[in-house]
């Protein structure tokens, strides 16, 4: 069963720190940070925008209030300092401007064509502004507003773009600027190792940002698909070994046909050939099925351990050992109360027979497991149409440590398993005192088609 049915089972309640209320002063504003930067680590897909899964509205909205505030800044002071400080001509400026900037909104939703776009803006600029009136002095071949609207870039391509394109995209940047090196103009100040250097680290930033992200999402995948697996495991695991317990009950009705076919014509002297053939016959398929079924039972055992093997040829149990299971659990120190209804031994079929006393079994074992010293009770009563099989057992005692604090999950698994085989129903919920309670109710007449088919999905 899984971690919160075995919580609520024993009423076993974990403290937990509460966070701050979400409407105090001190916890809006961490949380609202502590959600950015959980949506900053989630990769988006290829044709989604930057943050495009984020929860909320203002989340998905943030990158493009924070992009088009550096281009409304970036575009005027882009043309101001390009005419202003380069002497770059009003029209060439402006046009440099709008082409160095207005991309960057392109790099919310495609970073790579609009690194692309700015890139060969940046490097017309630098060209122009070799022959630039008043260059000398000033940074060369990316000015400063250059600069920042290319980091601007850089962070959105990291958060976006897979490790190679990154490196590639840095390459790239440190050899155009070394290229133009070679063509620089007198007095100017080269920065061309200062945009290789922080395009560097702002990639290496937000690229080990969306790394974290990655590796997170495929941790969260492994641990879905591997709860997934232990599920089916454990239902496969029950089901086999419900599987072999019901061997032994219908090898027993199986082998009495067989020997009543093959000793009729003994018992039944006089019998017309036809007759003694059709005993015959019956005998032969009953063998048959019981060959087949020993040889499933033999691929459901699996491991062929001699041990395992002598095991399984013991008698199956069944509600008139109750009572020496209720003994054995009272012996281990555990109070448990047996109220057995007269005639209730024998009255059920062999399968609701080995049902309710498995569940007996395992509702006993999670008790002495997660709440030992509980005072329990068992009841099994049986009236004309089915067997009902209570178990409720109280909170833990204070001074007893529970054995174990979660379960692998078969518990519960193997109690809705044996139900639906029976066609019966299972109710189990926690109580108002902290103790838990099983119910199980089981047809003696099995119906043709389960009843409870809703519990399949569980």
């Amino acid at each position: 069963m899984s971690d919160e049915p075995r919580t609520r089972l024993f009423g076993r309640n974990r403290d937990r720190t509460r966070a701050p209320a979400a409407g105090s002063p001190g916890a809006r504003v961490p949380g609202a940070l502590g959600q950015l930067a959980v949506v900053l680590r989630t990769p988006a897909r290829a044709t989604q925008p930057l943050l495009g899964q984020a929860p909320k509205r203002w989340q998905r909205t943030l990158p493009y209030v924070v992009v088009g505030i550096f281009v409304v800044t970036l575009l005027p002071v882009t043309i101001a300092v390009l005419s202003n400080d380069y002497g770059v001509d009003g029209g060439w400026a402006g046009a440099l401007g709008v082409a160095q900037t207005v991309p960057l909104l392109l790099a919310v939703v495609r970073p790579l064509p609009a690194w692309g776009l700015v890139l060969g803006a940046n490097l017309v600029g630098a060209v122009l502004l070799i022959g630039a009136d008043e260059v000398a002095g000033h940074a060369w071949p990316w000015p400063p507003m250059t600069i920042v609207g290319y980091l601007l870039l850089m962070a959105c391509l990291g958060l976006r773009e897979s490790i190679r394109n990154l490196v590639g995209v840095w390459l790239v940047t440190g050899g155009l600027g070394a290229v133009l090196g070679f063509s620089q103009p007198a007095g100017v100040m080269n920065s061309a190792a200062l945009l290789f250097v922080l395009s560097g680290v702002m990639l290496v930033l937000t690229g080990a940002l969306r790394g974290l992200g990655d590796a997170q999402q495929r941790i969260a995948e492994q641990e879905s698909i591997s709860e997934a697996e232990r599920a089916r495991r454990t239902l496969l695991e029950e089901r086999a070994r419900i599987a072999r317990e019901l061997h032994d009950v219908v090898a027993h009705h199986m082998s009495v046909i067989t020997v009543q076919a093959d000793s009729a014509p003994y018992r039944l002297p006089g019998m017309p050939g036809p007759v003694q053939e059709e005993f015959a016959a019956i005998a032969a398929s009953a063998r048959e099925s019981l060959g087949e079924m020993r040889r499933l039972l033999t691929v459901l055992r699996g491991d062929g351990a001699n041990g395992g093997a002598e095991g399984e040829r013991a008698p199956q149990p069944g509600i008139d050992r109750l009572q020496q299971l209720v003994e054995a659990t009272v012996r281990a120190g555990q109070p448990v109360e047996l109220s057995l209804a007269a005639g209730a031994a024998g009255a059920a079929p062999p399968a609701v027979d080995l049902s309710a006393y498995r569940i007996v079994q395992e509702a006993l074992a999670n008790v002495v497991r997660h709440a030992p010293g509980a005072r329990t009770r068992v009841s099994v009563t049986v009236d004309e149409d089915e067997v009902l099989v209570l178990v409720v057992n109280g909170p833990a005692r204070d001074a007893v440590v529970a054995l174990e604090s979660s379960g692998t999950g078969h518990g519960l698994v193997g109690m809705r398993e044996r139900v639906r085989l029976t066609g019966g129903t299972l109710d189990t919920g926690s109580l108002p005192d902290g103790g838990f309670r099983v119910a199980a109710r089981l047809p003696l007449n099995a119906p043709s088609e389960p009843a409870h088919q809703k519990e399949e999905g569980n």
